[in-house]
């Protein structure tokens, strides 16, 4: 069995020509930059336009990549480069269009996550795991933009405080500084919940 390739050495081979490169990349990445979109638009719609976006980007960038920062941060900083182009255009700050909820609002139903139970969970476990799925959904949706994104870019860009400060263009200590608030006020919001 071939060991797995890191994601660089996926993005070199597809640069030079490896198509079943790209594939692999798409299938390990897809889900996350998407769920990320989604959290930081708030809007379905747009993050599939967004993600269509990046993913192009990605594709024209090929024949120029080189390795500087691990695939991960590269790509985020795309998507984040993205949502910051898209918000200008359409007139609005970033930071106002990235906290788009109020406090008591529940997030749209398409943010909600959908979640198949699988065969031997008996049904209050599904609605358990259905309701812990919706409260966190909420609880990220009502954290502030900046501290959302930190916290998206940790848990679903699996991102090192480095490289979310380079997808950023933060410091380090401003990326630690949001995840802590980001994951203090998840707790309080999830606990508050019960």
């Amino acid at each position: 069995m071939e060991p797995q390739r890191s994601d660089e050495a996926l993005m070199l081979a597809y640069r030079d020509g490896d198509a079943a490169a790209f594939e692999q990349l798409y299938g390990r990445w897809r889900g996350r930059l998407f769920r990320y979109l989604v959290h930081q638009s708030g809007d379905r719609t747009l993050a599939e336009e967004l993600f269509q976006d990046i993913w192009l980007k990605v594709i024209g960038a090929r024949l120029h990549y080189e390795v500087a920062a691990k695939f991960s941060t590269w790509l985020f900083r795309i998507a984040h480069n993205r949502l910051i182009d898209h918000w200008r255009a359409s007139g609005r700050r970033a930071t106002e269009a990235l906290s788009s909820y109020d406090d008591d609002d529940d997030p749209p139903d398409d943010m909600r996550p959908e979640l198949a139970a699988p065969a031997h969970e008996t049904p209050e476990k599904w609605f358990e795991r259905r309701d812990l799925a919706e409260r966190m959904a909420g609880a990220i949706a009502r954290l502030p933009a900046a501290q959302r994104e930190t916290f998206l870019l940790a848990e679903e860009g699996e991102m090192t405080l480095a490289e979310i400060a380079a997808a950023t263009g933060t410091s380090r200590e401003t990326a630690k500084s949001r995840l802590r608030y980001a994951l203090a006020k998840l707790r309080a919001d999830l606990k508050e919940c019960r």
